[in-house]
C-alpha cells in the first residue's frame, strides 16, 4: 500500500500543474517606455504563458513614485480579478521578473524575484521559461496550501523573494451610505443621523476624509409643558489610515476637523413660552474602527467618534436640569461603501 504513495502523489501533482494554469488570470506588467529587449521579453513571456494555457492580460507600469508596487498590483487584483503578475524589472535592458501570486486575504501575495542570466544565448526567451516554471510552481504551493490549510513549500532555490520598483498607484476614491449614532455625555439623548463619506487613498496606508451628518431624528429635553427638541449636523474633513487592502478585516483611524451646527425648539404652555436657537461651532473628531471586505471593491466599516466643540452648547429647559452638546459628543456610525 504503502508503494502506491509516491505514484499517487505525483498523478495529483501533474493533474494541478495543468487544471490549475487553465483557470488562472495572470497580467503581464510592462515598463511604460520599454526597450526592444523589453519588449521582446514581454513578447516571450505572453506566448509561453497562452502555449500552457493561462488568460493572459498586459498593463502598462504607472511613472515612478513614492507609491509601492505592492499597493498597485494588490489594487489591480482586487479590481480585475487576477491570479498572479509578472512585472518586467528593467530600463534600457531587462534586469529581472517579479512574480506575484495572489491568495486569498489575510494571507499576504507571495513574490518571487527570477534574475536574468546574460551569459546564455537569448537571455529574453530563457527569462521567460523560467519566470512560467516559477509561476507554475508558485500556482500549484498555493493549490496545495489552500487545500490542505498548511504553510506553502519553500520556493525554489533560483528564485529570491525581493520587494518590487516603486510605482505611481494613483489616487482611489470612495464612498461610504450609512448612519450615525450620536450622543452627548451630558444630557442629550441619541439622535440616528444619515451618514455619507468620501475617502480619497493618496498611498499604501494614508487618506483623505470628508464627512457629513444631520437630518435625522431629534432627540427631547424636559417634560410636556415646557420641553425642547434637539437637531444637530457636522461637516468634517481630515486625514486617515483607511486605504484599500486585500486584508479581510483592517483597522481604520482618523483625525478630522469642520462645523458642528446644534439648534433647540423649545415648546411651552402658558405662561411659558418656546424659543428657538441654533449655535454654529468648530469641532474636531478623533475616530477608530474596523473595515470588512465583502468583495473585491465593497466593505463595512464600523467606528467609534468623540466630537470636542468650541463653543460647546448650553441648552436649559425651566423643568429639567442642564443639557450640554459638543462637550463631548459620542458617535458609533456604520456604512457601506464602495472603492471607484
Amino acid at each position: 500500500m504503502v508503494a502506491f504513495v509516491p505514484t499517487v502523489l505525483l498523478a495529483s501533482l501533474a493533474c494541478l500543474w495543468g487544471a490549475r494554469l487553465d483557470a488562472a488570470t495572470v497580467m503581464i506588467v510592462r515598463p511604460a517606455s520599454p526597450s526592444a529587449e523589453l519588449t521582446e521579453t514581454v513578447s516571450r513571456l505572453h506566448g509561453e504563458m497562452l502555449s500552457v494555457g493561462l488568460a493572459v492580460t498586459i498593463a502598462e507600469r504607472p511613472r515612478a513614485d513614492a507609491s509601492s508596487a505592492s499597493a498597485w498590483l494588490e489594487s489591480v487584483a482586487i479590481d480585475r480579478g487576477i491570479d498572479a503578475a509578472i512585472d518586467v524589472i528593467g530600463g534600457g535592458r531587462v534586469q529581472a521578473a517579479d512574480i506575484w501570486v495572489f491568495r486569498p486575504a489575510p494571507r499576504p501575495p507571495q513574490v518571487a524575484r527570477v534574475v536574468v542570466e546574460r551569459d546564455v544565448e537569448n537571455a529574453p526567451a530563457r527569462l521567460a521559461m523560467r519566470a512560467i516554471d516559477v509561476l507554475r510552481s508558485l500556482l500549484i504551493e498555493r493549490e496545495l496550501a489552500d487545500a490542505t490549510s498548511l504553510p506553502s513549500p519553500a520556493m525554489p532555490a533560483a528564485v529570491v523573494s525581493t520587494a518590487a520598483s516603486p510605482v505611481d498607484a494613483g489616487v482611489r476614491i470612495g464612498f461610504e451610505l450609512g448612519a450615525a449614532l450620536l450622543a452627548s455625555l451630558d444630557g442629550v439623548g441619541p439622535a440616528v443621523l444619515p451618514l455619507l463619506r468620501v475617502d480619497a487613498a493618496v498611498n499604501p496606508w494614508l487618506g483623505l476624509q470628508a464627512e457629513a451628518a444631520g437630518f435625522g431624528t431629534r432627540p427631547t429635553l424636559g417634560a410636556p409643558g415646557a420641553s425642547a427638541r434637539v437637531a444637530q449636523q457636522y461637516a468634517l474633513a481630515g486625514a486617515c489610515i483607511c486605504a484599500p487592502s486585500m486584508a479581510r478585516l483592517r483597522l481604520v483611524v482618523g483625525l478630522s476637523a469642520g462645523a458642528l451646527r446644534t439648534a433647540a425648539d423649545g415648546e411651552g404652555t402658558a405662561p411659558l413660552q418656546g424659543h428657538s436657537v441654533a449655535q454654529w461651532s468648530f469641532v474636531v473628531e478623533a475616530s477608530a474602527g474596523a473595515r470588512l471586505r465583502l468583495a473585491r471593491r465593497a466593505h463595512l466599516t464600523a467606528a467609534v467618534h468623540v466630537q470636542v466643540a468650541e463653543p460647546y452648547v448650553d441648552i436649559r429647559v425651566v423643568n429639567a436640569g442642564p443639557a450640554t452638546s459638543g462637550r463631548p459628543n459620542v458617535l458609533v456610525t456604520f456604512a457601506v461603501g464602495e472603492w471607484l
